[in-house]
């Protein structure tokens, strides 16, 4: 008896791969879009939180020294244009990135899910586990609202509670899809949901608090700011998956249309 064996074709490898790439180009294309999207809404409800923070901190250098201190190296104008402009870009190719690559992974394993619909879902649920969760535990703060002595305190928790909830996050979808076959589509999502709610809860609340924000720093400018920063988080994680969706969407279409078209033939 011969005992055969098998391995991927070459072809199938170099299919998937520019698949693939094709997937990521689409995905950091979204991104660009996204991004500019997450500069404009940044611009428009965040920079006057911003100013009325350097506000604050120019007051403080000078009652301390008795006068404003040095002018930045690069100028407010400049950094709230050119600079916030190309970090949301940049900030938005990444995600856009990683979206395409978790789209390949998991494409046709979602269910009869629509590729448009896929990207949305997958849209969400990265909004929900890198950007949700831990805002709700470390909120982001303007220039001049932490105290210098808790920046370290906060960072490691904070780059840790992103990498746990997206790990919880994973167990979740994991979890959804082993219930699904004794529990119906519906029910194994709200239980995996709830599992991931209770368990990222945990978490946060066994992560130390932060109590960075000076006493007198004013209360409107942190509450605009923190506003400001979530609601970029969604215009950004909601255009990149619009964007996206659509354009893998269009790209399905316009292959199934050539194998109609050859399959007529």
């Amino acid at each position: 008896m011969t005992v055969g064996t098998s391995s991927a074709s070459p072809a199938t490898d170099g299919g998937t791969a520019i698949m693939v790439r094709a997937l990521l180009v689409r995905g950091m294309a979204a991104g660009v879009v996204a991004g500019l999207a997450y500069f404009v809404f940044a611009y428009l409800f965040g920079e006057a939180a911003v100013d009325g923070a350097i506000a604050y901190e120019d007051s403080l250098t000078a009652a301390a020294h008795g006068a404003s201190g040095e002018p930045p190296l690069v100028s407010r104008g400049i950094q709230s244009t050119v600079g916030l402009g190309i970090a949301a870009v940049l900030y938005g190719v990444v995600i856009g990135g990683l979206l395409a690559l978790v789209y390949a992974a998991v494409v046709g394993r979602v269910g009869r899910l629509s590729p448009r619909a896929t990207a949305a879902v997958i849209a969400v649920v990265g909004f929900v586990a890198v950007a949700a969760v831990p805002f709700l535990k470390y909120p982001a703060n303007p220039p001049a609202s932490t105290v210098d002595s808790t920046v370290g305190q906060r960072t490691g928790p904070f780059v840790a509670l992103i990498i746990i909830s997206v790990a919880l996050m994973i167990g979740t979808v994991l979890l959804q899809r082993s219930l699904t076959a004794r529990l119906g589509t519906w029910n194994a999502t709200l239980t995996a949901t709830g599992a991931y709610v209770a368990a990222a809860g945990i978490v946060g609340f066994l992560l130390p608090t932060v109590d960075e924000t000076p006493a007198d720093f004013p209360a409107t400018v942190l509450y605009d700011f923190r506003l400001a920063s979530i609601g970029g988080q969604v215009v950004l994680w909601a255009v990149v998956g619009l964007v996206f969706g659509a354009l893998v969407d269009d790209t399905s279409k316009r292959r199934s249309g050539t194998r109609l078209g050859l399959a007529d033939r």
